[in-house]
């Protein structure tokens, strides 16, 4: 339990202290929204585009996709930091320490899904400054919802960084998968309008659930039951989670 709170405290601390990553990590979001958001809302302006966005706005149709896209963006870089303790040496004596791996990595990954959690709830929070639909009643569940996604990304994202030696290795296959995911997710447009090959891609996309159940709580409008977007979500943190603890637990440092 030692090793639990040391680690959590340790990512949130440090992510804390590093004032560019907390100005960088609310950017990206900022950016798509201002010349993503703002400008397609113009152009959706008018009666037909609300039919096609479920009888809202297009920002409040896009407003749940860029909290999602917030959290896992963050969740999923958070691995290239376990690179960087490998490096420095900060890794091997966490292997060595009289603690329990899976209790430290677990530590570790809640620690970075907390950070992650609280750069989507401020994007959130600005989305219902300009997004008119959204239900205030559906926050905790959104929140819910981000929890569970950067659980289950950190997880992977850790995983993943265990077997790279090298940042640059790491951040290619991570630009490789964010776009593909963000795009094929329902977050920027409905998968119904999506040709039928990029369909069956989002279904089996783990982001597309995340994105449809914020919609569900903040619009009241979702393509798939709500049970089963808590269901994958809540099946793929804990095996990705598992995957991360097994991972850690097998892991050595030379």
């Amino acid at each position: 339990m030692n090793a639990f709170i040391t680690l959590a405290y340790r990512q949130l601390k440090r992510f804390t202290r590093a004032r560019s990553r907390v100005i960088g990590s609310f950017v990206n979001p900022i950016i798509w929204l201002i010349f993503f958001g703002l400008g397609w809302s113009e152009v959706f302006n008018f009666p037909m585009a609300r039919q096609i966005f479920g009888g809202v706005d297009y920002l409040s149709f896009l407003a749940p996709g860029i909290v999602a896209m917030t959290i896992f963006n963050s969740s999923f870089i958070s691995g290239i930091s376990v690179i960087w303790d490998k490096q420095f040496g900060f890794l091997k004596e966490i292997l060595v320490a009289p603690a329990s791996r899976k209790a430290a990595i677990v530590g570790r990954i809640v620690g970075d899904s907390l950070t992650s959690l609280f750069q989507g709830t401020v994007i959130l929070l600005l989305m219902f400054m300009i997004a008119d639909s959204l239900k205030v009643s559906g926050i905790p569940f959104v929140l819910l919802i981000g929890f569970m996604l950067a659980v289950a990304f950190a997880s992977f994202g850790v995983s993943l960084a265990l077997r790279m030696t090298s940042m640059e290795g790491f951040q290619m296959i991570m630009s490789f998968l964010m776009l593909p995911l963000l795009f094929l997710s329902g977050a920027f447009y409905p998968i119904d309008t999506m040709p039928n090959w990029m369909q069956v891609l989002a279904h089996i996309n783990p982001l597309t659930y995340a994105v449809d159940g914020s919609r569900y709580f903040l619009l009241g409008t979702s393509k798939f039951p709500i049970t089963t977007d808590l269901s994958v979500l809540a099946l793929l943190s804990i095996a990705l989670l598992g995957i991360a603890m097994y991972s850690f637990e097998r892991a050595t440092i030379e």
